[in-house]
């Protein structure tokens, strides 16, 4: 945090901008007569980007990557899925230069299964907090108005009842919601799957971390073999960790 505020001040002093980042962007708003910004909210908004942006990202995507390593069938299901499903993308396209667009993505069905498996054991977050708004009975407890409350997501995502064999990467069990195109657990959130929190302050970059994973597993597939050369072994902390890294070779195809 301190190196941050360092940075705001030393960003603030100059005349001109040097660079264009995210970071103007915020003194830009922090500098305009209307804002609601303050310095203190500023630098919080930076702290958090950098942890709900980078790092669980990252650690979602290595996680992505060793599955695939360990789960030859389910690599060669992602890369024939994702060589049709880009295929029929390019067939669709008026225009073969223009970048990816949006329908593109949501059409990518086997990939969407993918990243929510991926998602539902990672448990990135191991906790989310929540007030309760009013008395709520739960079993033979009542939890009163205004106290605390954690959630723990993997106790949801690893309940038996509801995932058959828990532990066991099998992006196919999410067949079912992808033939349903309102599938809350696909798209969002439901009480069963909550990878990315859920409510009102359900996780604004869901989406945004859907697009990079989606993306990056495209490209990994279509156009790279992989193989594990070492590290990969896994510990939470609570969350979800690699104490020794990951590292893979990729060969071009």
């Amino acid at each position: 945090m301190r190196m941050l505020k360092t940075m705001l001040d030393e960003r603030r002093a100059r005349p001109q901008k040097l660079q264009r980042d995210f970071f103007d962007y915020v003194l830009e708003e922090l500098e305009r007569e209307d804002t609601i910004l303050t310095k203190e909210i500023a630098l919080d908004l930076m702290f958090v980007l950098l942890f709900a942006s980078f790092e669980t990202t990252s650690l979602v995507i290595t996680l992505a990557t060793k599955l695939l390593v360990d789960h030859p069938l389910v690599l060669k299901a992602l890369t024939v899925s994702e060589k049709e499903e880009h295929e029929t993308i390019l067939k669709e396209r008026e225009n073969l230069e223009s970048g990816f667009t949006w329908k593109e993505y949501k059409s990518m069905k086997f990939t969407f299964q993918f990243i929510n498996e991926t998602v539902r054991l990672a448990n990135i977050v191991p906790g989310i907090f929540r007030k309760a708004q009013r008395d709520i009975k739960f079993k033979d407890y009542t939890i009163p108005a205004g106290w605390a409350v954690m959630v723990c997501p993997p106790a949801v995502h690893l309940n038996p009842a509801r995932y058959e064999n828990p532990l066991d990467f099998n992006p196919w069990r999410w067949e079912a919601v992808t033939a349903n195109k309102n599938g809350m657990e696909l798209q969002g959130a439901s009480k069963h799957f909550m990878a990315f929190g859920g409510g009102m302050r359900f996780c604004v970059g869901t989406d945004f971390t859907k697009v990079q994973m989606a993306v990056f597993l495209h490209c990994l597939v279509t156009k790279y073999r992989l193989q594990s050369v070492k590290g990969g072994d896994i510990v939470r902390t609570p969350g979800l960790q690699f104490p020794n890294g990951f590292h893979v070779q990729l060969t071009e195809r």
